[in-house]
């Protein structure tokens, strides 16, 4: 399976933003996994929080058009019951085939000031082709007990819009969960001036593909290597 984590910078208005991921995915191959930044169509535009969970909407309903063999996750700013969340959705083949609300808000970014948790019983593995997928957003890549919810997992894809100052601790969690659970890890973070970039792609055997330099980071994902490593140590 070929995977890519993009890399990608917020811009104004949210239409450029959309303009550019629909012309990546179409670069990519019909079969190709593809995760995308936590809130890169629209950032955490809270000063107009209502404008950007509208796009949300209309974005998802342009991306689920366009999206066949191919899957992409990502998460939108959407409005639910009258209230905003951050909404992870994996689309493959014409439709939302998992989705799940940020648990786990960030309160050193004032999100619980502006968005509804999600439950944590929904972050869980989800199968696509025979696959086995889990996903986190971005701070919940910080809580252990998740990583126990997701395992078995064969990816994790992690969307993120993750600080520059904690840079390191973005890039040692992602390493580390990849060969904790043994799987192959996504992670696409924004590549704003005061993100961290380091998206990359984990293995279970402790390798990766990291470059903070471009906009689209490729690995082919060896499942022969995570059947080695379950294997070789049977935890």
């Amino acid at each position: 399976m070929r995977a890519y984590a993009l890399q990608l910078k917020n811009k104004k208005p949210y239409e450029k933003n959309l303009e550019e991921l629909l012309e990546i995915i179409a670069t990519l191959p019909k079969d190709a996994l593809i995760v995308a930044p936590e809130v890169c169509l629209t950032d955490y535009d809270y000063e107009n929080l209502d404008e950007a969970c509208k796009f949300g909407e209309y974005a998802l309903e342009e991306l689920v058009k366009v999206v066949d063999e191919q899957i992409l996750a990502l998460t939108l700013l959407l409005k639910e019951n009258g209230k905003a969340v951050n909404k992870a959705v994996v689309l493959h083949k014409g439709k939302i085939v998992h989705a799940q609300n940020k648990a786990k808000l960030f309160k050193l970014g004032n999100e619980h000031h502006y968005l509804e948790a999600g439950d944590e019983e929904d972050i869980k593995i989800f199968e696509i082709n025979g696959i086995k997928f889990g996903l986190l957003i971005c701070f919940e890549l910080r809580y252990k007990e998740l990583w126990q919810r997701l395992e078995g997992a064969d990816i994790i894809l992690v969307p993120a819009q993750w600080g520059l100052p904690r840079k390191r601790h973005l890039e040692i969690l992602s390493h580390a969960l990849a060969v904790m659970n043994q799987c192959f890890v996504i992670v696409s973070n924004s590549s704003k001036e005061d993100m961290a970039s380091s998206s990359a792609i984990y293995t279970p055997t402790g390798g990766k593909n990291i470059n903070d330099y471009a906009r689209v980071i490729e690995s082919n994902l060896d499942f022969k290597e995570l059947e080695f490593m379950r294997r070789y140590l049977k935890l």
